[in-house]
């Protein structure tokens, strides 16, 4: 174990460890107020006295890669690390209801810590992704004990992972992520390393079917009752989701934390969002957002390091580490990492590029033109090509093939004189029509190269349903979608291209357009869209440009 933690620590640029003689307790057993017991690995330097306990609990297993980052490499730095499988998962008891279990367990599990001789009072937590998420669920009850959190890729509510801010289901991402936890003990973690598009070929045919509430059985061989709830529970507003939203809870924690994001993250929203709310509520929290998916290698890498750093400075007053300002971003189409000292930066200013006749895109208001019309079928969906997915065609991909289809609407500046960078928020308005009454509208910003590579930058689709808004005067809508931050510098010579089409399937299952309940629709309705741009509808994207 020696020589690999040794090799990680190389890699991943470390500081020092303490020492390689780590003691790992297997398989301690702790009891549940319900009666069952959960089973957790508990490692320790052997000779270093009473250290402070990182809590980390996981519904992927305590003795994968992943227990070995967070738990070998930071027990070698100084701490006492506490690995815990979830409920229903690699040895622990009961059934896995993945999200609704999480804070009653997890503070559970913080009880039965404090009662334990080497607990010192002094805990943080760490890890991404459901990770992440079990740590908002405990962090407000943890204090005063709770000292740091290290957050990486994750949420505090599940609601907006499955449907986003309204009700487009994240087809792509919940069924994968439900076949994942429903197959796992089974697949050697191995096996998913050198073959990652074997989970993607299994759910591919699932992607198609109809009804939604078969899906599961389809690809897992069995229902799975989570699933299908999320499924039933689609409305807005529904409050079967309330247990497992933490977001209310995070102004309340006082402990410091570090928030770790990508931006082609299927978490990005929600980071810059609980940035946000601590910030909003007087605390200092660090925010780092690198190039990543929410499964790249170099993310995870980087967050065992920063999470080195930060727990070093919070639990043993080490803070030689420490970044002078909190926020880091890495600025793509610049290929560098900038700080500062809040987000958004202070200099970005809104620009707004309008749609322009013939497909182009300029700051110059519009003129009077006639609007473009598409066809979406959703029997022929308009496909997903990279972007905010959780396997392994996520990422920034060339478009053009997408950009080609009969469905996509292009908007396309002319070659820029000088590098534009945009870093921020940015929102798409566009002014349409629609066939349907109910129906999606998707938005893309591209980066298009002189060879002609068009590749994706952020995106959001807005789903529309009677009176979702209410139609303009004219009977038009007026559309505004909350495209996803980012930080991207369009180089002198390229060109800014804005995407429209209805959908992105099936990263968002695609709008049968019959206004059927999402769990039980077959019914297939095709949708003529229209997209205005002229002086009474000046459809525009607007983005924050770095002065």
């Amino acid at each position: 174990m020696s020589l690999v933690s040794r090799l990680l620590g190389w890699m991943f640029k470390l500081p020092p460890a303490e020492t390689y003689d780590v003691v790992v307790e297997r398989d301690v057993k702790v009891p549940m107020p319900d009666g069952v017991t959960l089973l957790a690995d508990h490692y320790y330097p052997r000779s270093s006295g009473k250290r402070p306990t990182i809590l980390v609990r996981s519904p992927y297993g305590r003795r994968s890669i992943f227990g070995l980052l967070n738990a070998q490499l930071f027990a070698e730095r100084g701490f006492q690390v506490f690995v815990q499988s979830c409920r229903g998962t690699f040895g622990s008891g009961g059934e896995l209801n993945p999200f609704r279990q999480e804070r009653a367990d997890g503070l559970a599990t913080l009880e039965w810590i404090k009662k334990q001789d080497w607990f010192t009072g002094d805990l943080a937590t760490l890890g991404g992704s459901y990770l992440g998420y079990v740590q908002w669920a405990i962090a407000r009850e943890a204090q005063p004990e709770l000292k740091a959190m290290l957050l990486q890729v994750t949420a505090a509510d599940l609601r907006r992972l499955t449907y986003g801010n309204l009700d487009s289901l994240a087809l792509d991402n919940m069924l994968g992520w439900a076949n994942q936890v429903n197959t796992q003990e089974q697949t050697s973690m191995l096996s998913m390393i050198l073959n990652p598009g074997a989970a993607a070929k299994k759910i591919e045919p699932a992607w198609r079917h109809l009804p939604l509430i078969e899906v599961d059985e389809l690809t897992i061989g069995k229902p799975v009752r989570f699933f299908r709830e999320w499924l039933e529970h689609n409305a807005v507003g529904d409050p079967w989701w309330t247990p497992q939203d933490h977001r209310a809870s995070i102004p309340e924690v006082k402990a410091p934390a570090h928030l770790i994001g990508g931006w082609y993250d299927i978490f990005l929203p929600d980071t810059f969002d609980q940035y946000r709310m601590l910030k909003d509520a007087g605390r200092a929290p660090y925010l780092t957002i690198g190039p990543w998916t929410h499964v790249d290698p170099t993310g995870l890498a980087f967050g065992v390091r920063e999470g080195v750093i930060w727990f070093r400075a919070h639990l043993l007053g080490d803070r030689r580490g420490l970044r002078e300002l909190p926020v880091r971003i890495y600025v793509m189409g610049a290929n560098e990492w900038r700080d500062y000292p809040k987000w958004p930066p202070a200099d970005a200013r809104p620009q707004r590029w309008h749609l322009q006749p013939g497909g182009g895109l300029a700051p110059a208001a519009p003129t009077e033109s006639e609007p473009d019309r598409y066809r979406y079928d959703p029997a022929d969906p308009t496909p997903a090509v990279g972007g905010a997915l959780l396997g392994v065609h996520s990422g920034p991909k060339d478009n053009r093939r997408l950009e080609a289809r009969h469905d996509v609407l292009t908007y396309t500046s002319g070659p820029l004189d000088r590098d534009v960078e945009v870093i921020g928020p940015i929102t798409a308005e566009l002014y349409a029509r629609s066939s349907l009454q109910h129906t999606d509208f998707f938005a893309r910003l591209c980066d298009v190269h002189p060879s002609g590579k068009s590749v994706n930058i952020c995106d959001e689709l807005l789903p529309v349903i009677p009176d979702r808004p209410a139609p303009e005067a004219d009977g038009c809508l007026k559309l505004t979608i909350n495209v996803w931050p980012t930080a991207h510098r369009f180089l002198r010579g390229h060109r800014i291209r804005l995407q429209v089409s209805s959908g992105a399937h099936p990263r968002f299952a695609r709008n049968t357009g019959s206004g059927e309940p999402l769990a039980t629709a077959t019914t297939l309705r095709v949708a003529d869209q229209t997209v205005y741009h002229d002086p009474a509808h000046p459809s525009a994207i607007t983005l924050p440009v770095m002065s």
